[in-house]
C-alpha cells in the first residue's frame, strides 16, 4: 500500500509540472500578462501624445494664432509696432567682478508682407 501511495504522489507531481512549467504554464501565463499590461500602458501613452500631436496640426491648419505663436517663441519673430525686450533666462550675480551690462533693446523690424 506504501508503494501505492509514493507512485500515486509521484504521478500527480509528473502531471502537475507541465501545468506550472510548461509552454503554457501558470507561470509563462502570468509572465505574458505582466507584459501586456505593459504595452497596455505604453500604447495608451502613446495614443495620448498621438492625440495631443492630432490637435496641434490641426491648429497648425485652421487657425493663425498657433502659426503666430510658433513664428513668436521659435522664430523670434515680432509684429509690426512691437518692440522686443530680451529677458536673461538667468539673472547676473550682483557681486561678480566681470559681469558685462546687457545691450539695450532694439527694435526689430517685421518681416516683409506682414
Amino acid at each position: 500500500m506504501r508503494w501505492l501511495t509514493v507512485g500515486l504522489i509521484a504521478l500527480i507531481a509528473l502531471l502537475q509540472y507541465p501545468l506550472w512549467f510548461g509552454k503554457g504554464g501558470w507561470l509563462k501565463v502570468w509572465e505574458y500578462d505582466r507584459q501586456l499590461q505593459q504595452h497596455k500602458e505604453i500604447s495608451r501613452q502613446l495614443e495620448v501624445r498621438n492625440a495631443g500631436l492630432d490637435a496641434e496640426v490641426r491648429d497648425l491648419k485652421t487657425g493663425y494664432e498657433a502659426i503666430e505663436e510658433r513664428a513668436r517663441f521659435e522664430l523670434g519673430m515680432i509684429k509690426a509696432g512691437e518692440v522686443f525686450v530680451p529677458i536673461p533666462e538667468k539673472p547676473m550675480d550682483p557681486g561678480a567682478k566681470s559681469a558685462t551690462p546687457l545691450p539695450p533693446p532694439q527694435e526689430k523690424k517685421p518681416a516683409p508682407g506682414r
